[in-house]
Order: structure tokens, then C-alpha cells, then sequence
């Protein structure tokens, strides 16, 4: 069951999929996301190098929106902190996202 609610903070529906713009800060002392106006600020303590950063926000994003993190892809920005998420009928919206 895919939620279908109007989700705002730079999220939007693309079919089945919701679509995020988010700004990643890698080496951070936690994982965290903080919903801004336009985007998503994603804290995650991974380093960015060798993929490592986006394998961990997938993995984080898989958690939070109830997906395997195969699910969650990177569509734009995958060398870049500003990225398009795309995360394939996710299950759940967490509460962040409420508009």
C-alpha cells in the first residue's frame, strides 16, 4: 500500500514514486533529517568517498520510508551534497514530510 498524501519539503509524486531533493552533509556526528522550505537536510555519518555516502543515505531512506534500500536510487547528483532521491512505492511517510 503505497501512502498517497500531498507531501511537501521539496517531495513530490512521480506515479508510484516519490521523488526528494535533498542536500546531504557527510561525517556528520549522527544521521539526522531536517525538513527545510525546498528540500531535505540530511546529516549522515558516512564519508563521502567511494559511494559510501549514497549506499548509507539509501540504507537510511530505506529505513524511514518502510523500502529495501534497492528501492531508493539516486536519480541526479550522485557526486554532489544537492541530490534527487527516487524512492520506488515506498510503504510509509515519515512524519517529516507532513506539509
Amino acid at each position: 500500500m503505497t501512502p498517497k498524501g500531498e507531501p511537501g519539503h521539496g517531495a513530490r509524486w512521480d506515479g508510484d514514486d516519490l521523488v526528494l531533493t535533498v542536500r546531504v552533509i557527510p561525517r556528520a556526528a549522527g544521521d539526522s533529517v531536517v525538513a527545510e522550505a525546498d528540500c531535505l537536510r540530511i546529516r549522515i555519518t558516512a564519508p563521502p568517498v567511494e559511494g559510501k555516502a549514497n549506499e548509507h543515505l539509501a540504507k537510511l531512506l530505506g529505513k524511514l520510508f518502510g523500502v529495501p534500500k534497492s528501492r531508493v536510487t539516486v536519480a541526479r547528483g550522485s557526486a554532489s551534497r544537492a541530490k534527487t532521491i527516487r524512492i520506488n512505492a515506498p510503504t510509509r511517510l515519515p512524519d517529516f514530510l507532513e506539509a
